[in-house]
């Protein structure tokens, strides 16, 4: 993987770490719910990073999937963290909101990567040839 890939790789993680994150981190703590806050518009950006980042050839399916995905229980975590440093009690059960981040960011990422990956396929490489 080149410097370039990783570049463009940690772009597509940020623009979904932002756009799932922003929006679950403006909900007030009492009224975010697993999964049903995390459902929202900023998830399409998950998607379309994993297409392009597959399209592109930036990133096989699998890694792209994963670290787009991680991107997405990322933002979770900065919210556990923050809810934490506030008071120690209000996050015990944080292992099942990671693990329900994961799920939400998976369901995200993966149709992105897998229609991207297809179109990769198909695409034909900077000599013309179709990848095999």
């Amino acid at each position: 993987m080149t410097s370039s890939s990783k570049r463009w790789l940690a772009l597509a993680m940020l623009a979904s770490f932002l756009a799932a994150g922003i929006p679950f981190w403006v909900v007030p703590y009492d009224k975010a719910d697993l999964p049903n806050a995390l459902w929202h518009p900023g998830l399409f950006v998950a998607g379309i990073a994993a297409l392009m980042v597959c399209m592109s050839r930036v990133a096989p399916f699998w890694r792209a999937t994963v670290m787009i995905t991680l991107s997405i229980c990322g933002a979770v975590l900065a919210r556990v963290m923050a809810g934490i440093a506030q008071d120690p009690t209000s996050h015990n059960l944080w292992p099942f909101e990671m693990v329900i981040a994961f799920v939400v960011g998976l369901v995200a990422a993966a149709p992105g990567a897998l229609a991207g990956s297809v179109i990769a396929r198909w695409r034909p490489t900077r000599t013309g040839e179709a990848r095999s």
